[in-house]
């Protein structure tokens, strides 16, 4: 039977999410942010499982996918590690600092939907200790946003195991030289990047698009609701977007994109399925608060396909 594991490099982190009632405009002053001391009272909070690498792997599941997350969590990993297993997920090579915190991201939003994050990388600083090659075999792998040396690390080790990876810089991309970028391309299958990614990787590296598309299998470039492209063999795909009722939070919608590539990938698709079936998956997720809160069979997600575009993957 072929080998359709898929290793997902990437954080994991909790988002605690909460919402001030009032505008920030209102409490904090412009000619005093110089000396800020303010609080916000905030009635409502919740907790999200998150971060790219646990997104990534959740939607990949519910497609019946094959994930193996590769990834570091804290001392408070316990709730995490029980819902991954809950959900089938293999959690054997996340690896547990006892002495750090997950990582974390604290945000406050106000009435008009602006917000004020902190984030905490706790445990993702330490990605570089955790080895792939302890991950054993696999069909694809995905470096997705993580502790900058992990990542570094993690291209260097998939490279000499002979593993076909996408590298997805994301957030983390300011954290790396242009000489590191284009090593990473060099060494990567495939790259994917959002609209303003894809402009940032260009004036770092000093690549235009069809160089770094000349480099991989595929360069796939998202654009929001303007849909997504895909280039390949000398060629451009363009990826319809789906319509959706209503957008409620695009948190985790790119990581959902991801995970249709991997399932493509894996199961040999063909660039056109994998696009529309990513860009699905992308919508499903918009519709529904937090990263890991769509509850879809695999049958379901196929029908949705076919009503989409008129044939099932």
């Amino acid at each position: 039977m072929k080998n359709k594991t898929s290793l997902i490099c990437g954080s994991l982190a909790i988002d605690i999410i909460m919402q001030y009632e009032g505008r920030f405009g209102d409490t904090l002053l412009a000619d005093q942010l110089h000396k800020v001391n303010v609080s916000f009272l905030v009635p409502t909070m919740r907790t999200e499982f998150g971060g790219c690498s646990g997104n990534i792997a959740y939607n990949l599941k519910l497609l019946g996918g094959e994930p193996r997350i590769v990834g570091v969590m804290g001392q408070d990993c316990a709730p995490y590690l029980e819902r991954l297993q809950q959900l089938g997920i293999s959690t054997e090579n996340i690896l547990i600092k006892k002495d750090a915190y997950n990582a974390q991201c604290f945000v406050t939003a106000d009435s008009d939907n602006n917000q004020i994050n902190a984030f905490h990388p706790g445990a993702m600083s330490f990605a570089h200790e955790n080895e792939i090659a302890k991950a054993g075999p696999a069909a694809i792998a995905i470096i997705s946003p993580d502790g900058h040396l992990g990542m570094l690390k993690h291209a260097d080790d998939l490279s000499q195991l002979n593993i076909p990876f996408i590298f997805d810089p994301g957030q983390q991309m300011p954290m790396f030289t242009p000489e590191q970028l284009i090593d990473f391309i060099n060494k990567a299958t495939y790259v994917t990047c959002n609209d303003y990614e894809i402009e940032l990787l260009m004036d770092r590296t000093g690549l235009t698009l069809p160089e770094i598309a000349s480099r991989l299998q595929a360069l796939i470039v998202t654009r929001g609701d303007k849909g997504s492209e895909i280039y390949t063999d000398g060629k451009r795909i363009d990826i319809p977007t789906v319509a959706v009722t209503e957008a409620l939070d695009p948190t985790g919608c790119g990581d959902a994109y991801r995970a249709g590539l991997l399932y493509g990938l894996t199961n040999e698709l063909g660039w056109e399925t994998t696009g529309r079936l990513a860009s699905l998956l992308g919508a499903i997720k918009i519709a529904h608060k937090g990263a890991q809160n769509h509850v879809l069979s695999k049958e379901q997600i196929a029908d949705r396909f076919e009503a989409a575009f008129g044939y099932r993957f």
